[in-house]
């Protein structure tokens, strides 16, 4: 080769060696700006929606404890109830989000954790209860305390902290499906005061008067007695920290009724129906008698029992036997939200009577009360962002 033509590819060869160097510095600088940390993941995080509050989940503070390890990211995402139905959800769009920063393969470590919104923080009685929940039905023999039951026990087991009162003072069925019927709250001194202590059964603290009575004994009292027998299991009672503490009220609208509201800020009520004509027009009483101004008590949502039969032998089959759809109408017809619907099945009354929930069981009938304690606790934190605080009413 003659020299001159050596020299011009000596040229050549040390061009693409400068190019070679430029690109890898050029790389190099790219890999660096790519790089993962707590600023893109945190941006990345910005475009995932809360649907309940419409803000992201950056906005809303959700997201904490950010760690980063290499291809790693873990952080904490913290929900307004441990019940929330859209965990799964946060999750995916969570990891999809990250993995739209353009870093390579990234290994997402999402722990959802909870804490359950509260508005009574300033609430003189049962200040470490965060939300108190009325449970009525317009008409006795509906379920209340049935769903009252199955709805503190689907609670629980997402793990909240629960309480129930079975605040129906002549005619207790708590203590019966607890399976507690001979248990006895203890009593403890506190401050020179006498405290009872509830009993508690499947993660679920309780009350009623049917620990305290003969279970073979009517209750024959007035109403005056019967309403100041509630303020007692209200504030002589050790309830501690809880996240939701339930009032399974008698049928109807009652002494009790006014008692509770005239002695705790509630945070809203649930009614339970069923489907049938005669039960909706109880129900409607219910509703309308929580939303009147002086009460003005958030109607959270309706829950219809004995919605549909269904034989074991034939799963697929539903027969409504009270009728279709008509809590769900009334609902929609009174603008207030629907939870869910538990169906006619023999499981869920032998279960009731044997004292063991059906929401601690698998299959269709749990699943049927976990949908209605996510909608419920859903509808809670709703409740708490939107709404001012229950006032205590003053009713003459």
């Amino acid at each position: 080769m003659p020299k001159q033509d050596f020299y011009h590819s000596s040229i050549g060869i040390k061009q693409i060696i400068a190019i070679f160097v430029i690109i890898i510095n050029n790389t190099e600088g790219e890999e660096e700006y790519m790089q993962l940390n707590e600023e893109n993941v945190r941006q990345a995080l910005s475009a995932v929606i809360d649907p309940d509050f419409g803000q992201d989940i950056i906005t809303l503070n959700m997201v904490k404890n950010i760690i980063i390890e290499g291809n790693k990211v873990k952080f904490e995402l913290e929900l307004t109830t441990p019940a929330c139905p859209l965990k799964e959800k946060f999750r995916q769009d969570c990891t999809e989000a990250i993995a739209g920063i353009g870093v390579g393969n990234v290994e997402v470590d999402i722990d959802m954790t909870a804490d359950v919104t509260s508005i009574r923080d300033e609430a003189p009685l049962l200040p470490g209860v965060r939300n108190i929940i009325a449970v009525a039905s317009g008409k006795g023999g509906v379920g209340k305390s049935t769903v009252s039951s199955n709805l503190a026990v689907s609670l629980a087991k997402t793990g909240a902290k629960v309480g129930l009162v079975d605040a129906d003072i002549f005619g207790p069925s708590i203590p019966t499906m607890f399976n507690c019927e001979k248990e006895q709250p203890s009593v403890k001194q506190v401050d020179g005061k006498n405290l009872i202590i509830p009993v508690e059964q499947y993660g679920v603290k309780l009350l009623s008067i049917g620990f305290l009575s003969p279970q073979e004994s009517a209750i024959v009292w007035r109403g005056p007695m019967a309403s100041s027998a509630l303020k007692q299991f209200l504030s002589d009672t050790e309830w501690g920290e809880l996240d939701y503490l339930l009032i399974d009220l008698p049928p109807g609208t009652s002494d009790i009724h006014l008692t509770l509201v005239q002695s705790v800020s509630v945070t809203g009520a649930v009614v339970v129906s069923t489907p049938q004509k005669v039960a909706l027009a109880d129900a409607i009483k219910g509703i309308s008698m929580f939303q009147q101004d002086q009460i003005n008590v958030p109607v959270l949502g309706l829950v219809e029992n004995m919605a549909y039969f269904t034989p074991e032998e034939l799963p697929d089959n539903k027969y409504y036997i009270f009728g279709k759809d008509g809590v769900k109408n009334l609902a929609a017809k009174n603008k207030v939200p629907f939870l869910g619907e538990v169906p006619l099945i023999q499981g869920i009354r032998e279960s009731g009577d044997n004292g063991y929930p059906a929401a601690l069981k698998e299959g269709p009938m749990a699943e049927a009360f976990l949908e209605i304690a996510e909608n419920f606790a859903r509808q809670v934190a709703i409740r708490n962002a939107n709404l001012d605080p229950t006032k205590i009413v003053n009713v003459s």
